[in-house]
């Protein structure tokens, strides 16, 4: 905050609920002016902007989906009322003209960029909206910037202050280590099994992650069946249905959210006192946010990733679809030219619907393949992905056989429609299904407003649930077109990349597969910690001190234990720690525990 104040250039490490909302609000407070904040969590911009109007602070926030009425009201009061002290962007929202040509007349004091790895192409979650920031700042020279993010490796936090342009270097690191939270990683071919244990031992709110939308739905219900309060999010839900499940979680109603990694950005959630991975994250930079979302109270937690040998091979099959090569990306390029019918030296700031589907099958692609192939598209500046190309309207059937029997007979136009549906996807009864409305309207013969029409009027009969993708997704050409030759595409840049997920996913790897260093401090070792101590807790350090202990010690104790097995734990470590080791009885019993 001082080095804020002192006008300084400042980047902020800080681990998961270390403070950093705090970092900027207090100068900016202090200070006369508006303080920008730069964003890419919806979620937590309005949270942000709610608690500080309940404070009587003044601060809006700018994002996707609200009404060009709203958006000029907002940058008028930024502009005009002195008393506004904050305004939360979108870094998507810096590109806009509109939004340059207002941002020149506010008096701003200070620039907030949360997330800061976003700007680093070394970064796991590069996003190249962000490299609009640096343009931004010529507008105020003299004002400073604070960087914030919770993870970066040493090469991400010299990058960030090179594409932000910091006057000079200025670090300020929390050490990632936290005390209060656990890591345990296991090889487990019965995963369910050991998740029901592991919220017997641990009663408190939890979170389990999975990569799958569908696996959410599955193991919530499984969790139910053994009268476990639990729920499931992802970001294929409507917004009025994630905000209730959140909201349940929050509370206190609902015990466990089971999600995809959609869950969880920008929640402050202090009581949380355990954290599940089902999949391995891509990365320890996810990870390590994940599972930093237990124990935000500093109250002991656990962090747990139970895994499989097939994981191990779908994290490296995923890795090696995200790198398609240069020339299968300059075949998409001209492909999708073709396709939308752009002749050489034209199409800039075209903005054009965009079928996955169609492209894929145009192309013998998988999805994952295209995505990728149109990121590193996106990254060198040709075209813009709008963000709902990632996302899909999905579709559940809630009604049984005798219910669309009725349905057939009352109206019988519906028939041929609803079995197309089912014809199309499979387990459209059991999950939420992802579909795309271009493509069932190819199948029907009909337009897509027909389809979308549809599906709303089933879902009112309670026949089906139907949640509408928010905005139909899109692709903006950024440039002219130019021969696929002609892309600028550096072998060096694209090596490099490759050469850093590939460090990347081998630390995941070797994270997951060590039996040898302690979690913490292998974890801490990747964000440049080297000289951490032992954790003295997780699975490895604990295995370390199960071997070290004598075999005729352990099982003198293990007697011991026996005698007392019908007092609580913790009669039994104060009634038998008075001839052995506390932390030695309290090992044994641990193991007696894990073991049922």
């Amino acid at each position: 905050m001082r080095s804020v104040l002192e006008g300084n250039d400042t980047l902020a490490l800080l681990p998961t609920g270390g403070g950093k909302s705090i970092c900027f609000q207090v100068p900016a407070l202090a200070k006369e002016g508006l303080c920008l904040v730069i964003s890419p969590l919806i979620a937590l911009m309005k949270d942000q902007v709610e608690n500080l109007k309940k404070r009587g602070i003044k601060a809006e926030a700018i994002y996707s989906g609200m009404s060009n009425h709203e958006i000029d009201r907002i940058l008028g009061n930024c502009i005009y009322d002195t008393d506004f002290k904050f305004l939360y962007v979108s870094p998507e929202r810096l590109k806009t003209d509109a939004f340059r040509v207002n941002l020149r007349q506010m008096p701003i004091t200070l620039i907030a960029v949360d997330e800061a790895h976003c700007v680093s192409q070394w970064g796991y979650d590069f996003r190249p909206p962000y490299l609009e920031i640096v343009e931004i700042r010529k507008f105020f020279p003299k004002i400073p910037v604070l960087a914030l993010t919770a993870t970066a490796t040493p090469e991400v936090v010299n990058d960030i202050q090179e594409k932000l342009n910091f006057h000079k270097k200025n670090v300020f690191q929390k050490s990632f280590r936290r005390e209060n939270l656990t890591y345990f990683v296991m090889n487990e071919e019965n995963k369910m099994g050991r998740l029901l244990r592991l919220i017997e031992k641990n009663p408190g709110t939890g979170i389990v992650y999975v990569r799958n939308r569908r696996r959410t739905q599955e193991i919530a219900e499984y969790l139910r069946h053994f009268k476990i309060s639990a729920d499931f999010y992802h970001a294929g839900l409507d917004s009025v249905t994630r905000d209730k499940k959140q909201s349940g979680w929050m509370s206190g109603s609902t015990q466990v959210i089971v999600s995809t990694n959609a869950f969880g950005m920008g929640i402050d959630k202090p009581d949380v006192r355990w954290v599940v991975h089902l999949d391995i994250p891509d990365t320890l930079e996810a990870y390590f946010q994940e599972a930093g979302r237990g124990g935000r109270d500093l109250k002991p937690s656990i962090a747990v990733m139970l895994y499989d040998n097939n994981d191990v091979k779908e994290l490296k099959t995923n890795f090696q679809l995200s790198f398609p090569p240069i020339t299968v990306i300059k075949n998409i390029y001209r492909t999708m030219c073709e396709h939308y019918q752009i002749p050489m030296g034209e199409g800039e700031s075209r903005i054009l619907p965009f079928d996955s589907d169609e492209l894929c099958k145009k192309l013998t692609l998988k999805p994952v393949e295209l995505i990728n192939a149109l990121s590193f598209l996106e990254k060198t500046g040709v075209l813009m992905l709008s963000e709902d190309v990632k996302k899909q309207s999905t579709l559940h059937f809630i009604a049984n056989e005798e219910t669309l029997q009725q349905l057939y007979q009352k109206n019988n136009d519906k028939e041929d429609f609803v079995k197309l549906l089912l014809r199309s996807y499979g387990g459209l009864f059991s999950n939420y299904i992802k579909i795309t409305e271009e493509e069932i309207a190819r199948r029907a013969e009909m337009q897509v407003v027909e389809v979308e029409n549809l599906l709303l009027e089933l879902s009112k009969k309670d026949i089906l649930h139907y949640s509408k993708r928010s905005a139909k997704p899109h692709i903006i050409f950024l440039q002219n077109r130019v021969p696929e030759d002609f892309l600028y595409f550096k072998d060096e840049i694209y090596k490099k990349r490759k050469d850093v997920a590939q460090k990347r996913l081998n630390s995941v790897l070797h994270f997951v597969e060590n039996t040898k260093t302690c979690r913490s401090q292998l974890l801490l070792a990747y964000f440049g910690e080297t000289k951490s101590e032992l954790c003295g807790n997780c699975d490895v350090c604990r295995q370390s001190a199960s071997l070290k202990m004598k075999r005729k010690e352990k099982e003198a104790i293990q007697n011991e234990i026996i005698k007392y097995k019908h007092l609580s734990n913790k009669e039994i470590i104060q009634i038998v720690s008075e001839c052995f080791s506390e932390k030695k009885v309290i090992e044994v019993l641990r193991e007696y525990i894990d073991e049922n």
